[in-house]
């Protein structure tokens, strides 16, 4: 086996996870030429094989040096010229069965240790298997596929990580086509913060904010009471003690109640609650609490001014109320006789219900805001009188033809996309919880769910954070209900640690920042680290691979895509030399742009 062109050199020392290597000095090359290729002795992240009898154990080169890394000074005059490999032990392949994870039979002092081949890479990765789909080529090999398996980086959940310019759209476009070209029952569902992925998916559905043919609507009623009280008047769950609190509580109620008669199917008004998603009318909860605020009344007792109420929306205490009720949809409220204009102690009397005051005014603005007509104005899905229910949004998302949908979120403005964000990803949870022993959804048609620049709003320190909180839900719970997430970011710091300690399988291509990097090796197998060690050195469109999903952590080089998302930098230099007219109407066009936050 010495006279072998693969041999190397013999094992010096052994660890519980690792070995060091004395390279024999008889070797006659440091590039041997091995069936046709080339191979580079002591290359950091390299294969390194170890039989013994039948079994074979195999390693990767964490380290090279010219002295063993325990030495004492008597030893150091006999080391010198001597050439050693530390490696981390990852596995072994008995007799003709598969490669397998671990070590059984561990090597021992002067046991040989051979350069692995291409054909010794095949036996560690295999050709791939029923539910693996290939993502990359190995680093050493431009003949050798790198599988991981789609069960795994599914329901396991997974993260795309890299710096800014390092290949992580172009990942992401590539594996998302690979699953959806080996599987033809695939569904999945991308968030696109910025607009990349159209253009790499001609062929997806693609929705996106004032969209001609495919608008995206989300409606505001779907949010549960808690968060739909936050967002509407800035009240936490915290305030449930406070009347005015618990008045809300009862409007909403009260008017979701009244829309029982839905498209999807009528409601039980006895299950109706203020958590359920019923579409009531928003501007008239505001009417609502504006009546009760500036109302006249006939009797000056708060209990008895409650009691007068004979009508839901059009108060009309008799003599009281002018003939202008006022116009709800256009945000115009009713008009009362005032109590200034009788004698004292005689009615109408100015009305004792100022809970809502506070209320009303943040409702008005958040109702006057065009950010969130999207919400507010959800076109065919508005109340029950709409031709669509959520059944029908459904369809849309996640149950047409195409099996990737995408959320073009580029027209959202950054204040409102944390609530876009938490809102779809509630409801698709809640389609798959509820819907998880249906024929086509659930666990019978599970689902992928990709977040684009995921530190933008599922950051660990947004505690109030709605997107984080849903998100997190579905990488604690979504895989009992078929449903997988994936996480695209270049600052994995910045993300919450709960969904990233729920991640099953990370895909790292280069980060530079050393809390980045930090991250991901403090996820990886506690012998790996050398490997991640790498992540600064990456060329673009490397990536190192670890997790669940791959047999092995493995550095793999991956495929450009074509077509591609809209992520690539601008061309600078070409730019940078045209001549430009000075051009006045464009930065009108711009500043009309930012005020009225439209693309």
């Amino acid at each position: 086996m010495e006279n072998d062109i693969t041999f190397l050199g013999k094992i010096i020392r052994v660890d519980s996870n690792i070995v060091e290597v004395e390279i024999s000095d008889n070797i006659p090359s440091s590039s041997p030429i091995i069936e046709g290729k080339v191979y580079k002795i002591g290359q950091i992240g390299t294969f390194v094989k170890m039989p013994i009898g039948n079994v074979v154990s195999y390693g990767i080169v964490s380290s090279v040096s010219n002295t063993p890394s325990k030495i004492n000074d008597s030893e150091l005059k006999q080391a010198i010229g001597s050439r050693f490999l530390t490696v981390n032990l990852v596995g072994e392949k008995i007799g003709n069965g598969d490669f397998e994870k671990g070590i059984g039979l561990y090597p021992t002092i002067n046991d040989e240790v051979h350069i692995v081949t291409e054909s010794d890479l095949v036996d560690i990765y295999g050709k791939g298997s029923l539910g693996s789909t290939p993502i990359g080529k190995h680093s050493s090999s431009d003949n050798l596929d790198v599988f991981v398996d789609v069960h795994k980086l599914v329901l396991r959940h997974a993260a795309i990580l890299g710096s800014t310019g390092s290949g992580k759209s172009n990942t992401t476009a590539g594996m998302i086509k690979r699953i959806i070209n080996d599987y033809s029952n695939s569904r999945m569902v991308l968030i696109d913060p910025h607009g990349e992925y159209a253009t790499a998916f001609p062929e997806a559905k693609v929705f996106k904010i004032n969209d001609t043919h495919n608008p995206l609507y989300i409606p505001f009623w779907l949010m549960n009471f808690d968060e739909l009280a936050y967002f509407l008047v800035g009240a936490k769950p915290t305030d449930d003690q406070r009347p005015e609190y618990r008045l809300l509580r009862e409007l909403v109620v009260q008017l979701k109640k009244e829309n029982y008669n839905l498209k999807a199917g009528n409601v039980n008004q006895d299950y109706i609650t203020a958590d359920s998603p019923i579409p009531f009318n928003s501007r008239k909860l505001w009417y609502e609490m504006n009546w009760w605020l500036n109302a006249s009344f006939s009797s000056t007792k708060k209990d008895e001014q409650s009691k007068e109420d004979s009508k839901k929306y059009l108060k009309t205490l008799e003599g009281q109320v002018t003939e202008d009720f006022g116009d709800y949809e256009n945000l115009q409220g009713a008009k009362f006789h005032s109590h200034l204009n009788t004698a004292p102690n005689s009615p109408p009397f100015k009305s004792q219900h100022n809970e809502y005051y506070s209320y009303e005014k943040k409702l008005l603005s958040r109702l006057r805001d065009s950010r969130y007509n999207f919400m507010f104005h959800p076109g065919d899905y508005k109340d029950a009188d709409s031709p669509k229910d959520l059944h029908n949004l459904l369809n849309e998302w996640i149950g047409s033809h195409q099996r990737l949908t995408i959320l073009d979120l580029s027209n959202v403005p950054f204040e409102v996309l944390d609530i876009a964000v938490g809102l779809i990803t509630r409801f698709v949870y809640d389609s798959m919880f509820w819907g998880r022993n249906e024929i086509s959804t659930g666990k019978n048609r599970p689902l992928f769910l990709a977040y684009d620049e995921a530190h933008s709003y599922l950051g660990k320190n947004d505690a109030a954070s709605y997107a984080k909180v849903a998100v997190e839900k579905i990488f604690k719970e979504g895989r009992k209900f078929g449903l997988g997430a994936l996480v695209i970011s270049q600052r994995p710091s910045e993300i919450s640690e709960t969904i990233l300690s729920q991640v099953g399988t990370f895909i790292a291509l280069r980060l530079t920042n050393s809390s980045d990097q930090s991250i991901v090796k403090s996820l990886a197998p506690d012998n790996m680290n050398s490997l991640i060690d790498l992540l600064p050195s990456l060329r673009i469109g490397e990536a190192i691979v670890v997790g669940e999903a791959i047999k092995i952590p493995s550095r793999i080089r991956l495929p450009l895509q074509n077509p591609r998302p809209d992520s690539a930098d601008p061309k600078l230099v070409e730019q940078w030399k045209i001549e430009f007219a000075e051009d006045l109407q464009c930065y009108q066009k711009v500043v009309t742009k930012i005020r009225e936050q439209k693309l």
